[in-house]
């Protein structure tokens, strides 16, 4: 270590009564796209059965999460001057965890306050857990900061949600730059400020709470909130981390290190972004090159002269250029040891495991990618994962009349859409409204017949929207940058030569695990390609590479995540009628695991989706 007196790598959350992650044939010029030939407009397919299952808490019992939180925290850290009768805010920050060389603990000292207009993403991360005795010693309750990614995504740091059940005791606060306050009388108020549950919670599973690698995670909300998102780095971005960047950090912690208290108002400070030489230099074998970043001068020792992170931080975004490029992490013990530095987690070295589970919308709102399958007849059936396999079927009503069906949360909701072709080549998004509680139904545009192959594997073009790729009947490859409105800019040609595939191309998230979605191909021979995404146009695929042969299948099915793992996978139908998965593996040489055999009698179905 450079610094003998640092105190051990410190988590930046505000802590208190806590007990002890082909060739080339194909690359052609741009194309501009004019709206397919426009025809009669074709009856809208019908809507499918809405399952309710989207857990919500009484926002009362939000609000006394808050506030549950907000007394252990008076309890726990010295109170701020009150204020008309109310009790500061002096968060209780994220748990600490012993680390390599001590306790975690991370605030903004040295930063300026700022108004939730200029970071209206922020989100306040409140959990408060009784623990079900009358011992209020073994309570735990914290804060920590987030934000909101997409409308029901928050991204955060993973030793903010490891081991805590935030659907049961959790609260997460958007739309204010103040912390919440108490008044003499126990009444919470939230100062203008959205509470919302948490449906669901994921961390990165290789995640080290002695080290804090891999400090990442997602925590999922029941309904969209209406706070703005803030776009994620893309997978390529190396600019935002060079070595004299300038990024600014935002958050609610500690202004000093003398005081455990934490901010009552939003804060923002602006940091340079370091080499891994110089983090390394500073924090040895504690900090990881490729997982870590670490930003700002080195700390003078004391409050005048440091600008940093601190507790109550934890979670928070690291911002340059206009996008989330770290999470605040770690950082030494009351964050001012001379020559120490913030430390976040570099997301670009994430998007592989974070992707999935932002856009991880499906059928039945598990997190687990779900299989559409249609009969003749025109009977379509929701087949749900369960991680090995699928559950039984679940009639969706008429789906008579439709050529296509693709899954793709194009407006990133958190709900499931369909993009559908009916019969007369019509392209439609029906989407789930959650303020109506009804599907809604856009006409796309028509003329769609005349293409080979369809696919909505996820965003393409680097802006954090899915895009859609299709392929027309000369070969050429076409990239259709999504909107986030179930619409499409014009389009750009990706390549050619694809006609060597017919209909059998696929795609549904990230199969090599860099963060940019892939598609997969079969040939005429048997022989399975993979495209791996660039995350760019006009060269939208790199060089394809061999998944694979003896494919002879009568369907390809791309499900997206069905087994959990974060990885995209593919289920595919034989002659026979056997269903098969093959699970991704997130490698670019075999991305594609041996089969495994999901069932029989799957003849019965000619669209699956």
């Amino acid at each position: 270590m450079s610094f003998a007196h640092r105190g051990g790598k410190h988590r930046r959350g505000a802590r208190m009564a806590v007990p002890a992650a082909a060739a080339t044939l194909f690359l052609g010029g741009a194309g501009a796209f004019l709206a397919a030939p426009a025809d009669a407009v074709a009856a809208p397919p019908p809507a499918p059965r809405v399952t309710p299952g989207h857990p919500t808490v009484p926002v009362a019992q939000l609000t006394g999460r808050v506030g549950n939180a907000l007394k252990a925290a008076a309890k726990a850290a010295p109170k701020s001057p009150a204020d008309n009768g109310r009790t500061a805010t002096t968060a209780p920050a994220a748990p600490s965890s012993a680390g390599p060389s001590g306790t975690v603990d991370p605030k903004i000292i040295g930063g300026t306050t700022t108004a939730i207009g200029t970071a209206p993403w922020m989100a306040q991360l409140w959990y408060w857990d009784d623990r079900g005795t009358s011992d209020t010693g073994d309570d735990i309750g914290f804060f920590c900061g987030g934000t909101v990614i997409s409308p029901t995504k928050i991204l955060t740091a993973a030793h903010c949600v490891k081991g805590y059940d935030w659907h049961a005791h959790g609260s997460v606060l958007t739309g204010t730059a103040q912390t919440p306050t108490t008044d003499s009388a126990g009444t919470t108020d939230l100062h203008g400020g959205t509470a919302s549950g948490v449906w669901r919670q994921w961390n990165d599973p290789s995640f080290d709470a002695t080290t804090l690698d891999n400090d990442v995670a997602v925590l999922t909300l029941p309904n969209p909130v209406s706070a703005p998102t803030l776009k994620v780095t893309s997978a390529g971005d190396t600019a935002s981390y060079r070595a004299g960047t300038q990024a600014q950090v935002y958050g609610w912690g500690r202004t000093t290190s003398t005081s455990q208290a934490v901010s009552t108002a939003l804060r923002t400070a602006t940091l340079p972004m370091n080499s891994d030489a110089i983090c390394s230099a500073a924090f040895g074998g504690e900090y990881a090159p490729g997982h870590m970043v670490c930003a700002g001068n080195p700390a003078t020792g004391q409050d005048a002269g440091t600008v940093a992170a601190c507790n109550g931080d934890s979670g928070g975004p690291l911002v340059a250029g206009g996008r989330l490029v770290g999470v605040v992490s770690w950082g030494v013990e009351d964050c001012v040891a001379k020559g120490s530095f913030s430390v976040f987690t570099k997301v670009s070295s994430y998007l592989g495991r974070i992707e999935p589970r932002v856009d991880d919308a499906d059928l039945n709102g598990d997190g687990l990618g779900d299989l559409f399958a249609r009969t003749p007849a025109g009977t379509g059936y929701e087949y749900d994962s369960r991680r090995t396999g699928l559950n039984s079927r679940v009639p969706l009503g008429d789906w008579g009349g439709l050529t296509l069906v693709r899954q793709a949360d194009l407006d990133r909701d958190g709900y499931q859409d369909f993009l559908t072709r009916d019969s007369g080549g019509t392209l439609y998004w029906e989407h789930f409204v959650p303020a109506t509680g009804k599907w809604a139904v856009s006409r796309v545009g028509g003329g769609w017949n005349t293409m080979r192959f369809i696919a909505v594997p996820g965003d393409l073009t680097g802006d954090a929207l899915p895009d859609l790729v299709a392929g027309d009947s000369s070969g050429n490859v076409w990239v259709y940058p999504g909107k986030g409105n179930g619409t499409f800019g014009a389009r750009t040609k990706a390549g050619y030569g694809w006609n060597v595939y017919g209909a059998n191309v696929v795609g549904r998230g990230d199969l090599t695990r860099d963060g940019r979605p892939d598609l997969l191909a079969q040939d005429a021979s048997g022989n399975l390609w993979l495209h791996p995404g660039t995350g760019t146009t006009p060269a939208a695929f790199g060089a394809r590479i061999k998944a694979g042969y003896g494919y002879h299948y009568t369907a390809y099915v791309a499900v997206g995540d069905l087994t959990g793992d974060g990885k995209a996978d593919l289920v595919t139908r034989d002659p026979s009628g056997n269903l098969w998965l093959y699970r991704g593996t997130g490698s670019a040489k075999a991305p594609l695991a041996a089969r495994t055999k999901l069932g029989y009698g799957w003849n019965v179905y000619d669209l699956f989706g």
